[in-house]
């Protein structure tokens, strides 16, 4: 008889072979970890998607973006971080009070979760402490709290790279501790054999990321117990506080406050941190790709009024850049300068077609008189890849100008009072892209009150308005490819605007009074001659707007306020007007680099749960696209529909209270068909399978919440929804 195959078994189950193996040690896995970051891209695609050019484009374009955004979050805390790591390893292990940090992370939990691990890792590299992170969810109780604790220093490798015999020998110690072993003694165990007397204190750190979740006496037991043993294991407690310090004061009672030596750090806050994002990463003029001003203000919407999660607003702008890269190669032009003309030649008729396509073409083509340009344009593809240059140039320049322009009049108008366009450069940017800024009431009252300051402070504010936009020219826009093209045409309205300036310095403020010459006095309405009450009404109504008009000419002027009325004109004219233009009066093609769909983005960032089960339950062919479930019209009702979708419908026909003997009547006739010759005499006879199916379908229903049981009426259920 042969031998039976080892794998062969009576029963399920899983062969482990060992064959030598051992745990794959961290730098083995470091490099397995390279090897699928530099892989090619994402299987999920294929090669027909990753090897198109808009692809490319999108790609390299999220990788700067990520990158920039990373290293910008990175040094935004480090020097937290830097604190936290002193504050470490700077305690002394003769202390009786157990040292304790709290960090004020801000209400967004996740958001901040890579902090910790941040921590971790720049403790790890000194090699200066074994860290444990406990989540809230692993801790219900102090068994469970301990455990995790004990466990979690012990499996903390440190970030040391071992030998393959020491990761052996690891391997076997780690698979001989289970966690019912995972007591404060065995921790005791462990730290004095694997930490000599010359490297205490080797500081044993536990993370508590989410304080505020944790329950209070298990909170308050835990730390009494590492109170009571930091004369012999160095703790190191480290609390993430999401509210505020009082939060602390109010879990911990004062028996176990006494026991610990608090110190508090600050983080920097959400709405700080994604202000340096927008400001330095996505506004900064280095990238092509740009949000409009609806799009940009509901992402931000979207973090101010529901989650403050920086890490939320980027995915959202991931999201938004994929949906502008994935309509089609034409948008591969939206890149630098010299790689989009790189690309021109590569566009199929299908990409030119798309991008005759575009709104912003059709008045192009409109404002050229020539009709056989116009024909050539509509028509031939290669004259038209021979005009896409300049287009895509004066596109490139009136971006770089409005980021200039935008740079000037947010220093101009941020600590006006009551701050009407906004003190934040996103504020701004939103206004500018929306509408035309210079017809706003916004924008005149901004300019109301700057035509009200004293000549010390109007001239400051405008001197750091140039110097605010020289510094930018020379360190964002100079390193650019058309940085001098822009600077060309930015500068000289810089100089008109500072001579103006000038002007107003050295003018006079003795006041001036303006006379009227009889041709221009205005003829008085006569009163005495009225017919009626409505008439003495309109004429007193002239007269007033005559009487007003007369003392608007005699008002007194001086020669600093036609200067200062000069230099604000100057403003309006040369940066406002000609260079902070919405979206209506970009160049042509600009939607090649302004990603403006925001009711996509509606519908894929906010879900509506609500609408989405109603059109899956009353119309489930929408989603299962079977042959089984398509409807000619969404209100019929057949038995090839899923039982939880025969129930919903039914259920839609009837009032609050449900007879739940009806509605099975209901769902075992939709399911026959309507083909049951003695329904009435077999009302009591009900097939077993019918009623099981009905009742799993009305307890899913309960279950998503359409309907209760009553507790009024026996046999009837209440409906929720209407």
């Amino acid at each position: 008889m042969p031998a039976m195959d080892p794998t062969i078994s009576v029963s399920k189950g899983c062969f482990v072979y060992k064959n030598g193996a051992t745990r794959a040690g961290k730098k083995a896995s470091s490099k397995r970890k390279h090897s699928v970051g530099s892989s090619s891209p994402s299987n999920l695609l294929g090669t027909e998607i990753t090897g198109q050019p808009f692809y490319e484009t999108y790609n390299q374009t999220w990788r700067q973006i990520s990158s920039h955004i990373t290293d910008l979050q990175q040094r935004s805390y480090a020097r937290t971080l830097d604190q936290l790591v002193e504050f470490v390893v700077s305690q002394d292990a003769t202390d009786d009070l157990l040292p304790t940090a709290a960090l004020l992370t801000g209400i967004n939990q996740p958001d901040h979760l890579s902090q910790f691990d941040a921590l971790t890792r720049r403790l790890h590299d000194q090699r200066s402490a074994q860290v444990c992170v406990l989540q809230s969810r692993d801790c219900s109780t102090l068994k469970a709290a301990v455990e995790s604790m004990v466990f979690g220093l012990v499996e903390d490798d440190g970030g040391e790279e071992l030998g393959e015999e020491e990761e052996d020998v690891a391997e076997r110690d780690r698979k001989r501790l289970r966690r019912s072993q995972c007591t404060m003694k065995q921790l005791k165990s462990w730290y004095m054999n694997n930490f000599s007397s010359e490297r205490k204190p080797y500081h044993l750190v536990v993370i508590l990321p989410d304080f505020e979740c944790f329950s209070a006496g298990v909170l308050q037991d835990l730390i009494l117990i590492l109170c009571a043993h930091c004369d012999e294991l160095p703790f190191v407690l480290v609390l993430g506080v999401a509210t505020a310090v009082s939060a602390v004061h109010g879990t911990l009672p004062y028996h176990v406050s006494s026991k610990i030596r608090l110190r508090v750090f600050q983080t920097q806050a959400a709405p700080v941190g994604l202000n340096e994002v927008l400001e330095k990463v996505l506004l900064s003029p280095k990238y092509a790709f740009h949000l409009s001003g609806k799009a940009f203000k509901f992402l931000t919407h979207i973090f101010l009024y529901y989650d403050f999660s920086v890490h939320g607003f980027i995915q959202g702008f991931k999201y938004c850049l994929m949906e502008h890269f994935f309509a089609g190669n034409a948008f591969a032009l939206c890149s630098e300068y010299s790689r989009a003309l790189s690309r021109i030649q590569q566009l199929t008729h299908t990409d030119m077609e798309s991008i005759r396509r575009l709104p912003s073409f059709r008045p192009y083509v409109e404002g050229i008189n020539d009709c056989k340009r116009v024909i050539a344009i509509l028509t031939d593809d290669e004259y038209l890849k021979k005009k896409l240059p300049q287009l895509l140039r004066d596109c490139h320049i009136h971006f770089l100008l409005f980021r200039s322009a935008l740079e000037f009049l947010t220093e101009l108008v941020c600590d006006l009072p009551r701050c009407p366009l906004g003190k934040l450069r996103r504020e701004l940017y939103v206004h500018c892209l929306n509408r035309p800024l210079a017809s706003t009431s916004e924008f005149k009252e901004c300019w109301q009150m700057l035509s009200f300051l004293s000549r010390d402070e109007f001239v400051g504010k405008v001197k750091r308005s140039l110097e605010k936009v020289e510094s930018f020219l020379t360190e964002e826009i100079a390193p650019l490819e058309l940085g001098e093209s822009c600077a060309a045409v930015l500068r000289p309205q810089l100089v008109e605007i500072r001579r103006a300036l000038d002007e107003v310095i050295e003018a006079s403020m003795t006041p001036v009074t303006a006379s009227i010459s009889e041709d221009t006095r205005l003829p008085s309405t006569d009163i005495s001659q009225v017919a009626s009450r409505q008439e003495l009404k309109a004429q007193l109504l002239q007269r007033s707007k005559e009487d007003k008009h007369r003392q608007d000419q005699r008002q007194p002027t001086s020669e600093f306020a036609r200067a200062l009325q000069k230099t604000l004109r100057l403003i309006e004219t040369n940066l406002v007007l000609d260079n902070l233009r919405c979206l209506q009066d970009a160049p042509p093609l600009h939607e090649l680099f302004v990603f403006n769909d925001i009711a996509t983005v509606r519908r894929n960032i906010i879900g509506a749960p609500r609408a989405a089960l109603h059109t899956a339950l009353n119309n489930p062919h929408f989603y299962l696209q079977c042959k089984c479930c398509e409807l000619r019209e969404q209100s019929l009702l057949v038995s090839t529909l899923p039982d939880l979708s025969v129930a919903y419908k039914l259920h839609l026909e009837c009032g609050r209270m449900i007879n739940l003997f009806d509605w099975l009547q209901a769902f075992r006739s939709v399911l026959n068909g309507g083909d049951d010759e003695n329904e009435e005499s077999n009302q009591e006879q009900i097939d077993p399978q019918i009623q099981a199916r009905f009742t799993r379908a009305v307890a899913e229903l309960q279950f998503l919440g359409y309907i209760k049981m009553s507790k009024r009426k026996t046999d009837h259920a209440t409906r929720l929804t209407w």
